[in-house]
C-alpha cells in the first residue's frame, strides 16, 4: 500500500497486443501493469490499493517502458531485471514469485505449480492467485496452462496469452544462444 502522498509514476506503453498501463513507485518497482482496455482489472486498484497516492504521468519511468519494448521486440530476458511489487496476500506473493522462476518459452500447469509450492491440493488457490496478479507479462501468469496443455483464463484474454506464449517460444532460442 503506498504511503499517503507517495508519488507513483504512470505511463502507457504501446505493444503488438494492445496498450499497457504501467505504474511504478519511486524505487523503480513496477506496481501495476495491465492492458488498458481491461479497466475492470485495474480500475479498482487505483481506487483501493493506490488511495492517497499522487500520480505523475511520466515518459518511460525508470526505463521500464523501454524494457517492455525490448521484450516485445524479442529480448525476452529483458524482463528478468525488472523489480515488481504487487500487493497481495502472502500466498499470492509466493505464487507470483514462483511465476517469475518459470523460464521464458516454457509453461507449467496449475497443479505442477501447487506441487512446487509444497501444496499439491492447492491448484484452485494457485489459479485464484494467478488471476489476481496485478503485473501482467513481467509476472508471467500467461505461462500457466491447464493440465492437458489447454490455454485457460488470462485477464488480458486468451488471444493475448497465445501471442505471449508464441512470442516467447519463438525468441527463447535467441535468448539462449546469447547466453551460451
Amino acid at each position: 500500500m503506498p504511503k499517503p502522498s507517495e508519488t507513483l509514476f504512470r505511463d502507457r506503453v504501446a505493444t503488438p497486443i494492445g496498450e499497457l498501463l504501467l505504474v511504478a513507485d519511486g524505487q523503480a518497482r513496477l506496481r501495476l501493469l495491465e492492458f488498458s482496455d481491461q479497466p475492470e482489472r485495474w480500475r479498482w486498484q487505483f481506487e483501493r490499493r493506490f488511495a492517497g497516492a499522487l500520480f505523475e504521468d511520466a515518459c518511460d519511468p525508470f526505463g521500464l517502458s523501454a524494457v517492455l519494448a525490448r521484450y516485445f521486440d524479442g529480448d525476452i530476458a529483458a524482463l528478468d531485471a525488472v523489480m515488481a511489487e504487487g500487493e497481495g496476500t502472502e500466498f499470492q506473493r509466493t505464487c507470483w514469485s514462483a511465476l517469475r522462476r518459470i523460464p521464458a518459452g516454457m509453461t507449467t500447469t496449475y497443479g505442477a505449480m501447487a506441487r512446487m509450492l509444497g501444496r499439491p491440493a492447492a491448484m484452485r488457490a494457485v489459479g485464484l492467485a494467478n488471476a489476481a496478479n496485478p503485473i501482467a507479462v513481467v509476472v508471467p501468469c500467461h505461462r500457466l496452462i491447464g493440465s492437458g496443455g489447454s490455454l485457460t483464463g488470462y485477464g488480458g484474454g486468451l488471444a493475448r496469452k497465445r501471442w505471449l506464449l508464441d512470442h516467447e517460444a519463438r525468441n527463447a532460442g535467441r535468448c539462449r544462444s546469447r547466453l551460451a
